[in-house]
This record gives C-alpha cells, structure tokens and sequence, in this order.
C-alpha cells in the first residue's frame, strides 16, 4: 500500500514560492507611501470626525481627535437648518443634465474633427482650441446680458444649456480618442449604407466607454462645485445649489458660523463624486492612460 506524501514541510522545494527579497528601497518607498496616504487621508478624518461633533466641543483647545459624544443627530439637523434636500436635488439635476449635454455635443464635435480631413479642418481645430485661452471673466458680462435677454435668469437654464454647445477641452480629449479608432471600422461602416450619425452612434460611441467615462467624471464634478454661476444666475432660495447653500454657514445668518453642519455639508457633497468616480474607476483610469491627459 503506497503512502502519500504529507504537505508542508516535506514538499519539494521546487515547489515553493520564491520569497521577494526587501531591499532598503523597497522598504523606503513603503513608508513613505505609507506616511504620504497618512497625510492625504488627515483631512478627510477631521472632517468626518468633526460632522459627529457638538458645538461645544467645536471650540474646545486643542482640538479632540475623535468626538466625546458622537452626534449622529448633526445630520438630521442640517436638513432641518437649511433647505438642504432641495438644494441636494438641484445640484443632482443641474449635473445630470450637464453630463448628458456635455457628452452629446462634444462627441459630435470630436467625432467630426477627427474623422474628417477637409481644407481648413486643422486651422478651425486650432481655433477651437484657442478658446480655452479665454478666462471665464471675460466672457461673464456678454453672457449674461443674453441670458438676461432670453429672460433665463432665475432659472437652470443657464447653467445646462451651455454645456449643450460643448467645450474645448472635452473636445480636444473625445477627438484625441477617436483619432485612434481603426479607419477600417468606419469604411465597413460606409460599405454597409452607415450614416455618419448612425456610425457615429453605434461605432464610435460603443467604442469610446473610458474616454466617455472621463469627460462624464469631470463635466459632473465641474457642475457639482460650481459657485460662481448659480450665484450669478439665481436669486430665488428654492433653486440654490448646494455650493451656493454650504456658502451661506458663513454669512452673516449666522453668529458664529456652524463648523459642525458645515463639516456634515461636506461629507454628504462628497458622497456623489465618491460613487460615480468607484462607479468608473477602471473606465476613468483607461481613459487617462488612453488619451494621454497629465
């Protein structure tokens, strides 16, 4: 009767893994990448740790690391306090909409500069570009004297609209990616009795996903910071964005302004990045590998 051999100790040592020699590089580089998450990750703790704190304990010196009293109900009080809900809702709308029109327009643009070659193709490419030179002040008087014109003050419309007409950078990221698409993909698309639209819709978009996820990922994060618009364009308190709203901690409505709620703003704006950048985080990172953006 044969006798199987015990695991362990007795293997072959053919079969072990070989062990990964630490150099002091090796070890350097640990720490410092451990002390560097250590120092980006700081910020993020106060801020979540001083959304659980009392106000009391806000002015306390030094400050406490943790909360004494975790204040869960800091979180019920902020939508108590402001409109918080509805200014939620506002952003979210205001940057939906924004990604969907940013996608729309500067893919078309890009497909069309990077499709086709014409006369004078490069030098309107070029043009285009040049608009990204344009600081936002000096286009800020002129567009809202049309927008004031067409009678969108006081609405979202100025805020959604023009990312409906697309932007230069986003451009300039979509028609590098295209520019990279096989042209035979689109011949046999011509052969088969292919629009542009059509190819544009079931051939350069279905291939485009990381680059699309990344202009998506910065059009939304751009929409949800924005503060300089909304202050522009709305006066009424029920259409406010969140931004507009986490401003006003620090007016003159209140005293002393409420670090604690401010912090609890904070945690809860964060939220949306949070999920869309974990949503596509492959997508966005083969995006920036693709597209060459630094």
């Amino acid at each position: 009767m044969s006798t199987i051999p015990a695991a362990g100790p007795t293997a072959s040592p053919s079969l072990k893994k070989p062990r990964r020699k630490l150099d002091a590089v090796s070890i350097v580089s640990f720490i410092t990448l451990i002390v560097t998450t250590f120092l980006m990750l700081l910020p993020l703790f106060f801020m979540v740790s001083t959304s659980l704190k009392s106000k009391k304990e806000l002015l306390k010196f030094p400050p406490t690391f943790l909360p004494e009293s975790w204040q869960w109900s800091n979180y019920k009080e902020i939508f108590e306090t402001l409109n918080f809900g509805q200014m939620y809702g506002n952003s979210l709308l205001i940057g939906v909409l924004t990604v969907v029109g940013t996608l729309i327009s500067s893919s078309l643009a890009a497909y069309g500069f990077a499709r086709y070659r014409g006369k004078g193709s490069n030098m309107w490419f070029m043009l285009m570009l040049s608009t990204m030179m344009l600081p936002y002040p000096a286009i800020m008087i002129p567009q809202f004297i049309l927008f004031s014109k067409l009678n969108w003050l006081d609405t979202f419309l100025p805020l959604i609209v023009p990312s409906f007409f697309g932007s230069a950078y986003n451009i300039f990221l979509l028609r590098q990616f295209f520019a990279t698409l096989p042209e035979e993909l689109f011949d046999a698309g011509r052969i088969d009795g292919c629009t542009e639209l059509r190819m544009w819709r079931q051939i350069a978009l279905p291939l485009s996903g990381p680059a699309l996820a990344t202009v998506a990922i910065f059009a939304f994060i751009y929409s949800w910071n924005d503060l300089l618009t909304p202050v522009l364009y709305l006066s009424s308190s029920d259409k406010f964005t969140l931004p507009v709203g986490m401003s006003s901690f620090t007016s003159s409505r209140f005293r002393i302004p409420p670090w604690h709620l401010l912090m609890v703003a904070s945690v809860l704006a964060m939220l949306p990045i949070v999920t869309l950048f974990a949503i596509a985080q492959k997508r966005f990172v083969e995006g920036i590998v693709l597209t060459g953006i630094k």
